[in-house]
Order: structure tokens, then sequence, then C-alpha cells
């Protein structure tokens, strides 16, 4: 019995955690996306990376605004760090594409 009411523990604790991030933010934004960027929560539970983990300050990303498929790969990313990924229109992927494309290097001066 103690078995299963610590498997049913961690199934509310695993869908509190998808779902807090479900209409937290009522519009995408820049800093929003920064949050969700640095929460390990968006791994899954018991998570304790981050995509910052792998790309500290988004090191590495200054192109990815560039990328068709950039909605996918952040799901790719999510999936990898066994969490789950966002819905194609959520708030919160719109908001981590934005911190993106806030990473992005200008090229104007050339």
């Amino acid at each position: 019995m103690k078995k299963m009411t610590m498997t049913a523990a961690i199934l509310v604790a695993s869908i509190s955690g998808i779902v807090g991030y479900a209409g937290a933010a009522e519009r995408p934004t820049v800093d929003y996306g920064k949050k969700l960027f640095g929460d390990p929560a968006l791994g899954g539970p018991g998570n304790t990376k981050s995509c910052n983990s792998c790309h500290p300050a988004g090191n590495g990303l200054e192109n990815a605004w560039r990328r068709p498929a950039l909605a996918e790969k952040i799901n790719d990313c999510i999936g990898a760090m066994k969490g789950h990924g966002l819905p194609m229109d959520s708030a919160e992927m719109k908001s981590m594409i934005l911190y993106m494309q806030s990473l992005r290097q200008d090229y104007s001066w050339k």
C-alpha cells in the first residue's frame, strides 16, 4: 500500500510540474523564456539540468533563431532531459523562441 501511495505522489508531482507551465504566462515574453531556459523543472521531476546547463547564458545559440524548426529542436532538447515537450503554440514555447531570438548576433555592422 505504501508503495502505491508513493507512486501516486510521484505521478501527481509530475502532472503538477507539467501543468505548472500551462497558463503560467498570459503572453509570451523574453523574460519568461529566459526563466524557462534556466529552470530544471522543464526537464521533468527530479531533473537537475536546464537548457542553461549545456548553453550557459545562451552560448552557442546565437544563430538558433535562423533554424526553421526551432520549436521542434527545443522540444528535442527537453526530451533529452527526460521532460515533456512544450505545446507548439503555447506561451511557454513562444517565450523560449523569443529568448533564443534575443541571443541573436547582430550582423548589421557588416
